[in-house]
């Protein structure tokens, strides 16, 4: 079935660029990514003591005539990665300004990133939250999973408040193993909570990443009329004029702005603010290259 937010042109150009962890994977078969146990992968890890019952075979022959002690080689091991995707499905994300709903972009990011890691072995599930986490996808390293994932992106349509910080909560419990969870949403929450709820992911070890997503209109507020303001979550609306407003409303979102992404610096996740008129391929680009470099 054909996905209007899928572009294979865009997967095919970028399936050369690995999806790559910033901490160490635990998964249920052999990968391509850290794991905080120790294997016999190639990269070399750390020297301990020999105690009994160690294979012998991994004995460091040159450390005994150093020391004159029996020291075994450790490696890192490989495992392979579960991804999930939570996307926000409240009714903010469906607006459009001057480029495509918020809500449409978030799909055309989950997909494409779900896709590239199927493709390299890895595992994608997907979390859709309303005003609570309402749908879930668990993850699978299977093509044909895909087709499930895609489907139940297509079917989006958002609408109430946002329940963003339940749902984080939620899912951390749930995950019980180490895993990328790639969070896509407006983030019109109340930023306290949502640091409290990026600390809990990040106590249970995840690998964060947050794609803020903004209209260039919510950045702008280039408005040269009064306008009727509707809040698309729960229905209240406002009618001013925009250039009595303008600084007071630039400030505001400016502190918003400042407050977001402390809260995900503080947590240690991959922060980026995005309008939704960033070219995609731009954008996914350089959120691979640059998890590629932090990963060495």
């Amino acid at each position: 079935m054909a996905h209007s937010f899928l572009d294979h042109s865009l997967l095919s150009r970028l399936g050369s660029l690995p999806i790559e962890t910033q901490v160490p994977m635990m998964g249920n078969v052999a990968g391509k990514h850290r794991s905080p146990h120790r294997g016999s992968s190639v990269e070399f890890a750390e020297y301990r003591k020999y105690v009994a019952g160690d294979d012998t075979r991994r004995l460091d022959w040159k450390a005994f005539a150093r020391s004159d002690r029996y020291y075994i080689k450790e490696f890192e091991a490989d495992t392979n990665l579960r991804a999930y995707f939570v996307v926000d499905a409240s009714g903010s994300m469906n607006f459009s300004g001057k480029a495509e709903p918020k809500i449409q972009y978030a799909r055309r990011i989950a997909a494409s990133l779900s896709y590239l890691l199927v493709n390299q072995g890895d595992a994608a599930g997907l979390s859709i939250c309303t005003d609570k986490l309402h749908l879930e996808v668990p993850p699978s390293r299977r093509p044909a999973h895909l087709e499930r994932l895609f489907t139940t992106l297509g079917k989006l349509e958002p609408s109430g408040e946002t329940g963003i910080i339940e749902a984080l909560h939620s899912i951390a419990e749930k995950i019980s193993q180490r895993a990328f969870v790639v969070i896509l949403s407006d983030l019109f929450t109340d930023t306290t909570a949502l640091g409290d709820a990026l600390q809990h992911l990040r106590f249970r070890k995840h690998d964060i990443s947050v794609f803020h997503l903004m209209d260039p209109m919510e950045i702008g507020f280039e408005f040269d009329r009064p306008h009727r303001f509707v809040d698309l979550e729960d229905g209240t609306a406002l009618v001013a004029e925009p250039s009595l407003i303008a600084d007071e409303y630039q400030a505001a979102l400016k502190d918003f702005l400042t407050n977001v992404r402390n809260k995900c610096n503080d947590a240690s996740a991959d922060y980026q603010l995005v309008t939704t008129d960033t070219p995609l391929e731009a954008l996914l680009r350089d959120f691979l290259t640059n998890r590629i470099t932090r990963s060495r």
